[in-house]
C-alpha cells in the first residue's frame, strides 16, 4: 500500500508529457486497437469482479456497513462496465495498450480496496451511518456521480449522428470546467474515501487525481488551440475556480 502513492506521483508526472491515446487524443502510434465499447468493458470489468469477490470472501460480508461500501463501489463500476459503453455513439477505437493498463490497475486497485475495507480488521458498526464523515462522504459521492453521469450525457449529444467534428461541451458543470466528467469522478472517490475512512480509498482518490488531472489539463489546452481562448474563457480544467 505504501508504494501506491509514490507510483501515483510518477504516473501524474508522466501523464503531463504523454497523452493517453484514447478519446480526443487517439493516435495510431499506440498500435493495435479495439472497438471502444469492448475496450471499456474489458478494462473496467476487473473492478466489478475483484470488489465483489473480496466482499464475498470476507467474514464481514453480512455487516450492513460492508454491504453499503461494496454496493456504492459496484454501482459506479457496473454502470461504467455494462451501461456506459452501450450508450456511446460512433465507432471509436481504444488502443489495446490502454485496455491492458486499465485492466491491470483495476485488478490491483479492486484487490487493495477490497482487502482494506473487508479484511483489515472488523468493519464499523451500523452507527457509522450517522457519522458526520459518512454523511458528508455520501453527499459528495452522490453529487459526484450525478455530475459524472450528466456530463457524460452532455458529451454524447454534442454532435449530430454521422458528424465527426469536435465540439466543446457547454452545459452543466462544463460552464465552469472543461472536464466536468472528470470532476464528477474525482468527487465520487473523494466522497468514497470520506465515508469509508479507508487508507486504501484515499490512495484510490489520489490515483484518480493523478490520472485525470494531467488529461484534463491537456483537454483544456486542446480546446484553446481548436476553439480559441475567447470560447474557452475563464473555465478551469478540473476544479472550478481553482485548477
Amino acid at each position: 500500500m505504501t508504494v501506491m502513492p509514490w507510483l501515483a506521483m510518477v504516473v501524474f508526472v508522466c501523464l503531463l508529457f504523454v497523452k493517453a491515446g484514447y478519446g480526443i487524443f487517439r493516435s495510431a502510434r499506440w498500435g493495435l486497437s479495439l472497438p471502444n465499447k469492448i475496450g471499456w468493458m474489458l478494462m473496467e470489468m476487473p473492478a466489478v469482479v475483484m470488489m465483489l469477490g473480496m466482499w464475498l470472501l470476507s467474514s464481514e460480508r453480512g455487516n450492513a456497513v460492508a454491504i453499503v461500501f461494496m454496493l456504492l463501489f459496484e454501482i459506479h463500476y457496473v454502470q461504467r462496465t455494462f451501461v456506459f459503453p452501450f450508450l456511446m455513439r460512433g465507432r471509436s477505437w481504444m488502443p489495446v495498450a490502454i485496455v491492458v493498463m486499465g485492466f491491470v490497475f483495476n485488478v490491483v486497485n479492486g484487490f487493495l480496496l477490497g482487502y482494506g475495507l473487508f479484511h483489515l480488521g472488523p468493519c464499523p458498526s451500523p452507527e457509522r451511518f450517522s457519522s458526520p464523515w459518512f454523511l458528508a462522504g455520501l453527499t459528495v459521492f452522490i453529487a459526484g456521480m450525478a455530475i459524472n453521469l450528466h456530463s457524460d450525457n452532455v458529451i454524447r449529444h454534442l454532435r449530430p449522428r454521422g458528424d465527426t467534428r469536435h465540439f466543446m461541451p457547454q452545459k452543466g458543470m462544463y460552464r465552469w470546467v472543461t472536464s466536468a466528467n472528470y470532476l464528477g469522478e474525482l468527487l465520487e472517490w473523494v466522497g468514497f474515501a470520506l465515508l469509508t475512512s479507508s487508507e486504501a480509498a484515499w490512495v484510490f482518490a489520489l490515483w484518480t487525481f493523478a490520472n485525470l488531472c494531467p488529461r484534463a489539463i491537456a483537454i483544456r489546452r486542446r480546446y484553446v488551440e481548436e476553439f480559441g481562448a475567447d470560447v474557452v474563457g475563464n473555465r478551469k480544467c478540473l476544479i472550478p475556480f481553482i485548477l
